[in-house]
Parts: C-alpha cells; sequence; structure tokens
C-alpha cells in the first residue's frame, strides 16, 4: 500500500495532496513514502512581535473558489462567509509546505498569518478564538484543507504558536469570519481600506453605494424581450444573485437585464470579476 506523504497526527490540506499526487504521477512511489514531515522551523520565532492579518476588502481569488474534488468528495464553496461562525478541531502546518503555492495563488508563509479552510471563499478573514485559553488571532484563509473529517481550519505555523497549540497539535476552536468594511466602525477607517483596495475611482464609489444601500448591476437593454431572456438564462447559470428582467418606458420599449439587489460589497466585486471573465464589459453599478 502507498503511503501518502502527510504526519498520521495532522490533517492533510491542499498543498499536501497536491504535492503527493505529483509524486505519484512521476512514479515515485518510494519517495512519496519517504518524504520528510511536516513541523516547526529550526530556529525560534518571537511570534509576539508579528501582526495579526488586517482584513480589508479584496476581491475573490482567480482560483481556488470552484468546486473541487478530493477522496472521493467535492467541496463547494461558500457563495459567501457572512454570518459564518462554526467551532471545530483546528491543526496546523509548518515548514514542508513552506514558499509552496496555495489554492488561491499566494505562497505559503509559515511565519505569515494564514489559515486553510475547505469552504470558505478565497480569501476570507477570520477570526479564530482558541476555547482552551481564550486566546484570539486573526488570519487571512488562503488555501484548502484540512481534509480530515474532524478538523475546521489548519493554521499556519506562526498563528497556532500564537493560540498556544503547538504542542498538542490541535486544539477545539471557535472560527468567526470578519466583514472587512466593519473590521473598523469608523466610516473613515472603512473608506481607507476601500481606497487601498481598488485601482479606479469608479470602482471604488461602487463600493461605497453597495455599502449604503442595496446594489443593482445593469448589464443590458435590449429591444426584443427574446434577446433579454436569453442573457438572462446565460447570466443565471454563473451568478449566484437573483437575475430580474424589468421593462422600461423611455425611447420605447426596452427590456433591461439586471442582477440584484445585492447587499455586500464585496459581492458585487466578485459579480464584477465573473462578468468580465464571461466577456461582459458593459455594465453599471446603481
Amino acid at each position: 500500500m502507498v503511503k501518502l506523504p502527510f504526519n498520521p497526527f495532522r490533517p492533510m490540506n491542499f498543498i499536501q495532496i497536491i504535492s503527493c499526487i505529483s509524486l505519484l504521477a512521476l512514479g515515485l512511489l518510494n519517495g512519496c513514502s519517504t518524504a520528510r514531515r511536516d513541523g516547526p522551523p529550526s530556529y525560534d520565532v518571537d511570534v509576539s512581535g508579528i501582526p495579526n492579518a488586517v482584513p480589508k476588502v479584496e476581491p475573490l481569488s482567480r482560483s481556488g473558489n470552484k468546486p473541487y474534488r478530493v477522496f472521493g468528495k467535492t467541496y463547494y464553496v461558500m457563495p459567501s462567509s457572512k454570518n459564518y461562525e462554526q467551532r471545530g478541531i483546528a491543526s496546523w502546518y509548518g515548514t514542508k509546505f513552506h514558499g509552496r503555492h496555495t489554492s488561491n495563488g499566494e505562497r505559503y508563509n509559515m511565519l505569515a498569518m494564514t489559515a486553510a479552510h475547505k469552504t470558505l471563499p478565497l480569501p476570507t478573514y477570520v477570526e479564530v478564538t482558541n476555547l482552551k485559553n481564550g486566546r484570539k488571532v486573526i488570519v487571512k484563509v488562503t488555501d484548502r484543507g484540512p481534509f480530515e473529517s474532524n478538523r475546521l481550519i489548519d493554521l499556519s505555523y506562526t498563528a497556532a504558536k500564537k493560540l498556544g497549540m503547538l504542542g498538542h497539535g490541535t486544539a477545539p476552536v471557535d472560527v468567526k469570519a470578519i466583514d472587512p468594511l466593519r473590521y473598523n466602525t469608523s466610516p473613515r477607517a472603512n473608506n481607507i481600506f476601500l481606497a487601498e483596495n481598488t485601482h479606479h475611482k469608479a470602482a471604488q464609489s461602487h463600493y461605497i453605494r453597495a455599502l449604503a444601500h442595496p446594489a443593482y448591476i445593469h448589464v443590458g437593454a435590449f429591444r426584443n424581450r427574446v434577446y433579454a431572456e436569453k442573457l438572462k438564462k446565460r447570466l443565471s447559470t454563473v451568478i449566484g444573485s437573483p437575475v430580474s428582467i424589468t421593462q422600461l418606458a423611455r425611447s420605447g420599449k426596452l427590456y433591461r437585464v439586471q442582477i440584484g439587489p445585492v447587499h455586500d460589497a464585496m459581492k458585487v466585486a466578485q459579480i464584477n470579476r465573473q462578468l468580465r471573465s464571461m466577456g461582459i464589459k458593459d455594465f453599471a453599478v446603481a
């Protein structure tokens, strides 16, 4: 029987699975069974000087947000992290995967405040509380895993050390998603977060409007309702939000296709990306 390259006392995450699959594909079965185990760095790390991850508005990653299959089970990524909170067992991963690509395309840094989760959108910022000692950290979810049924989240080495869970390797935790737009209740601070994470003034104003009231994304207007229905059907297969057709009286009879209402600024950003990936560039947020 071929042994997979993972610590039997720690769950496998996405990086570990890809590592083993690559070795199997190359026929290096012996190498797979003798691969070095994961663990902490050989030097001491003073985590007191490493700050928590800072929640900020970001678009969804180009990779890591589609359904995927591991060990015969299909995982479906949550459309939103809004109101997510769950309790379970946390584990951690370290040196073996330091520098390798995570599911969202970033490189794993065991000294950064990151984590892996099976179904939260990438990226998502979460507050993790060690239920044994009350310690809390904020991490950015960038990876997929762990894939043991009794594990909820896989933390970076630094996050795990901050939580005081290195010795045992696991800990019972509470994981709560953070809304970057409400992380700092100051409107001015929220606008700073928005400004840092948008490339155009128009895009920034879209976020602000979506925060102030439900947003509608106008995708197209047609004199022939048949074309409007075709676009609606196409959008409905991709977009998770409601798609509707409204009749306009201006300039004769027009049928406008719109997406909404959308209540989450991060969802607006996701839909914008989805529309562009479909080749639809002429749309407006109102």
